[in-house]
């Protein structure tokens, strides 16, 4: 697998390109803004997505998917239907965090705990993690130890939960039996931030610590 990183958006959204390089399939995961940056890179590395996937329902991970979506005749797939508030109120969120005006739309297929996409010979295994929103999923490629986690953790910290429906002793709870019940050496892919591991978060993360828990 390969997987190429496009940060997108004033919040430096990571927007990811996941590639099976068997097949050269690709699916674009969390395309946040920017569609022609997204396009472009596309382009660079000669590549048709085949699906976009989401992990939850904040503007700057889904603000491009309806565009996309249009110019390849994709479906955008997830997140879990709790999610669907959030795509309602897309027009509000738009103009809450300084977004040029964004229409509501709809994923094509809503996820749930135990599905399964695939993506030529890969295989991505959705996980339920509710906290940062109540419908947030993440995606565990078992094979290659990589997991997409949207805003649920990042190296040295944790999502937000002052937005609506956020709850902050479900994001640890999602993230104990979600995240930190895979092998120390999954590589975190954050939707901020830098890349970290199971491993490295389990050891220093305060959050999960209970530190600041």
């Amino acid at each position: 697998m390969k997987i190429l990183t496009v940060p997108v958006t004033p919040f430096q959204q990571n927007c990811r390109i996941l590639v099976c390089t068997s097949s050269n399939k690709a699916a674009i995961v969390d395309p946040g803004g920017d569609a022609q940056k997204i396009v472009a890179t596309l382009n660079e590395h000669e590549l048709v997505p085949e699906a976009i996937w989401l992990t939850h329902g904040h503007l700057d991970h889904v603000g491009a998917a309806d565009e996309l979506a249009k110019a390849y005749n994709l479906d955008i797939i997830g997140p879990h239907i709790e999610e669907k508030f959030w795509f309602d109120a897309l027009p509000q969120q738009a103009q809450m965090f300084g977004f040029a005006p964004r229409p509501a739309f709809w994923p094509t297929k809503w996820l749930s705990h135990g599905d399964t996409l695939t993506l030529g010979e890969l295989s991505f295994e959705v996980r339920h993690c509710p906290g940062h929103t109540p419908g947030h999923v993440i995606f565990v490629e078992q094979t290659q130890k990589q997991v997409l986690v949207g805003d649920v953790i990042f190296k040295g910290s944790i999502g937000r939960t002052d937005f609506p429906r956020g709850d902050a002793p479900t994001l640890i709870a999602s993230i104990k039996s979600q995240v930190l019940s895979l092998d120390d050496d999954f590589v975190i892919l954050s939707g901020h931030g830098e890349n970290t591991t199971v491993g490295h978060e389990r050891a220093t993360n305060p959050f999960i610590s209970g530190r600041f828990g």
